[in-house]
C-alpha cells in the first residue's frame, strides 16, 4: 500500500510527534508498505487565497508556485494519507491546515446533492483513505476529541473519502499499523 504521512508538527523540539512518526515509518516499511513522510515545516506552503484559479484557469492545479503542488500530487496518488499534528488550542497545526486547504483543487467547483447534503463533485475516480495521528495537549479532554474527530470526519466527506481512524501518539505503533492493514 502506498502511504503518505504529512507531518504537521511545527516544532520538533516539543513533544514526541517526530520520533513517533519515525518509528511508524520504519515499521510500516518493514511490513512492506511504500511510505513517504513529508515534513511540512521544511516546505514552502502558502495559504489558499481563494482565487479559484485551480477550478477555472488551471483545473485541478493550484497556480501558487510552491511545494503544495507536489504535496497535492503525492496526496492523490496515495492509497492512505495520515495527517499528523500536535493539537494546538484544540486543532491541528496551521501547517497541516494550510496543506489541506490547498487540496481544494482535487474536487470540481460544481456542486451536487449527496445524501441530502451539497458537496463538490469528484475530480478523480479514486481518493486516498484519510487518518489522523495527533498529539494531545495537557488540557485535551473527551469533548475536545469528539469535536476534532467530527471535523475530521466532515473533512473526509468533502474530499470524497472516509475517515479511517483518529489515534493519538500514545497509541502503540503496532495498533496504528493494524488499523491501516485492516482498511
Amino acid at each position: 500500500m502506498k502511504i503518505l504521512i504529512l507531518n504537521g508538527n511545527p516544532d520538533p523540539a516539543k513533544g514526541n510527534m517526530d520520533p513517533y512518526l519515525a518509528r511508524l515509518r520504519e515499521q510500516l516499511s518493514a511490513a512492506g508498505h511504500d511510505v513517504k513522510v513529508i515534513v511540512l515545516r521544511d516546505k514552502k506552503i502558502g495559504y489558499c487565497v481563494g482565487c479559484f484559479n485551480c477550478w477555472l484557469k488551471t483545473p485541478g492545479l493550484c497556480t501558487i508556485q510552491d511545494d503544495a503542488i507536489d504535496i497535492t500530487r503525492q496526496y492523490i496518488a496515495s492509497d492512505h494519507v495520515i495527517l499528523a499534528s500536535p493539537l494546538i488550542a484544540g486543532f491541528p497545526s496551521a501547517l497541516l491546515k494550510s496543506a489541506m486547504d490547498r487540496n481544494i483543487c482535487l474536487v470540481h467547483p460544481h456542486l451536487e446533492d449527496v445524501a441530502g447534503e451539497v458537496h463538490h463533485k469528484k475530480r478523480y475516480d479514486k481518493y486516498p483513505l484519510l487518518s489522523y495521528l495527533l498529539e494531545k495537549e495537557a488540557t485535551t479532554d473527551d469533548e475536545d476529541i469528539a469535536i476534532v474527530t467530527d471535523i475530521f470526519r466532515r473533512q473526509a466527506v468533502n474530499v470524497w473519502t472516509r475517515l479511517s481512524f483518529v489515534h493519538f501518539i500514545q497509541t502503540p505503533v503496532e495498533e496504528v499499523i493494524h488499523a491501516i492493514d485492516v482498511h
